[in-house]
């Protein structure tokens, strides 16, 4: 790789981590869809404790399962479709040369950006089959949850907290994965030009932290708290 490229790959993957974990340590400072999500989770376990009928929150997770699963099933596409790729360089290089800013790429570069799309695939696709399993660890803790109303205060905060964070850690994991796929269309610039692959990434990050942190659906959110208090 040149110079530029290599710069353009460290400065990508400082951004995705970067912005991870900023991401984390904001939430527990300030308002955003995940501190605010989390609780919701925790008041919706604590609803189902105190109810007989728990259908519906067996539907929810069963519903949260089939979304997933489209995801995890696509990025193992995705994966099989750049494997296929990588073994017709030839043919991509060629396409490649009409779209590209800098000098014509070697095939040993184009097969470098397919492995990072590949790899950003993989990790995609383990956040959200982690995901699934951790949805389904909720799912039992709903049918294994007591009667609410026979349980002291302590007890009943304790299960409804704990239930919670189970839920809470796969919107999480689900929350990875939907990063990585944001990120990797960053990537795909980078078969154009490294300094616009840079560019993309920091657009990416802008258009993530917008929606986590000052989106019209964490106001509505948040006004929703302001119900019945």
């Amino acid at each position: 790789m040149t110079i530029l490229d290599s710069i353009a790959l460290v400065w990508f993957l400082s951004i995705w981590v970067g912005y991870t974990l900023f991401a984390k340590r904001r939430a527990k400072v300030c308002h955003c869809l995940a501190s605010e999500l989390r609780a919701k989770r925790t008041r919706w376990m604590t609803q189902m404790l105190l109810r007989e009928n728990r259908i519906p929150d067996v539907s929810i997770i069963s519903t949260l399962e089939r979304n997933i699963s489209f995801f995890a099933s696509s990025a193992l596409l995705i994966m099989a479709g750049l494997l296929t790729a990588m073994a017709s360089v030839e043919k991509l290089a060629v396409m490649l040369h009409q779209f590209s800013l800098s000098d014509t790429q070697t095939h040993e570069q184009i097969q470098i950006k397919l492995l990072l799309l590949v790899l950003v695939f993989v990790f995609a696709f383990f956040q959200f089959t982690w995901s699934l399993r951790q949805y389904g660890f909720g799912g039992v803790l709903i049918g294994a949850a007591p009667n609410g109303n026979k349980l002291t205060e302590d007890e009943l905060a304790l299960y409804a907290n704990r239930a919670a964070k189970v839920i809470d850690q796969a919107g999480h994991s689900f929350n990875y994965g939907l990063r990585a796929i944001y990120f990797s269309l960053a990537t795909l610039s980078w078969f154009i030009d490294a300094a616009l692959f840079m560019a993309a990434s920091v657009v990416v990050m802008l258009v993530m932290y917008q929606r986590e942190f000052h989106s019209k659906v964490l106001k509505a959110l948040i006004e929703v708290d302001k119900v019945g208090s």
